[in-house]
């Protein structure tokens, strides 16, 4: 299994694939399986059967888990930039390798 460096939470952007250019916040990393769920990219619908809790049924639309390898980290200004580690003090910290900045 590698190294996730990209956290629930980060802002990213999809570099390939056909969401190819959007962008949102990832909710949450599927780590068996190399894959994140980011909010309002790669939507697909699910068709739900009439129960409990929604009783009318119908078509939902919800994200669905996008490869972790095609999401590149934003830095504050919009940049795409692979992520860093370092020690500051007594800290490990992750940092933007573009522009430096710890995230």
């Amino acid at each position: 299994m590698t190294k996730i460096k990209i956290k629930s939470g980060d802002k990213v952007r999809v570099i390939s694939g056909a969401h190819k250019g959007a962008e949102g916040t990832v909710q949450t990393i599927l780590r068996e399986s190399n894959k994140a769920i980011v909010e309002g990219v790669n939507m697909v619908k699910k068709h739900a059967k009439p129960s409990a809790q929604n009783p009318q049924g119908g078509i939902q639309e919800k994200e669905a888990p996008i490869q972790i390898s095609n999401l590149s980290l934003l830095t504050a200004d919009g940049q795409t930039t692979r992520v860093g580690y370092r020690t500051e003090g007594d800290q490990k910290v992750r940092y933007a390798k573009k522009t430096n900045e710890v995230i």
